[in-house]
């Protein structure tokens, strides 16, 4: 069983699993910023929002928890990602700290309802690209 526990099916094989902590993103500035304080308010409490995004040889799924006053899990959320539902997939990279300094690359693939961003730890442009091509190519199957 996998960190996000999920079960592959017979002759499924994992190609990637992602993990992310998972918080609403929008192009909004008014919107990030009434996340940000939700965000703030959510870990004074304990609340949690952890994700995965598992990509096999045959499909992508999203899953996401919560975890409440840091050790009840309240909910999981169980996605099967369709091809129809992604617009664009892609990667970016950004400087964390300035603007200009510690740059980093986040992996996002936006549907037409939300977009979903997860940063992708000491990875280099390579990397990058090759995780923007698996997802890619499991849509595709």
């Amino acid at each position: 069983m996998l960190k996000s526990g999920v079960v592959l099916n017979e002759n499924e094989k994992l190609v990637m699993e992602l993990e992310a902590e998972l918080w609403a993103t929008s192009s909004n500035p008014i919107a990030r910023f009434i996340g940000s304080i939700y965000k703030i308010i959510a870990l004074i409490f304990g609340i949690k929002r952890h994700g995965y995004v598992v990509i096999t040889d045959q499909r992508v799924i999203e899953v996401a928890a919560v975890t409440a006053c840091w050790v009840f899990n309240t909910s999981k959320k169980v996605t099967y990602i369709m091809p129809a539902s992604i617009k664009e997939v892609g990667y970016l990279k950004e400087a964390t700290f300035c603007g200009c300094f510690c740059q980093a690359y986040t992996f996002y693939y936006e549907g037409w309802t939300q977009c979903t961003s997860i940063l992708l730890k000491g990875a280099e442009e390579k990397d990058a690209q090759h995780v923007v091509d698996v997802f890619y190519k499991a849509l595709r199957k």
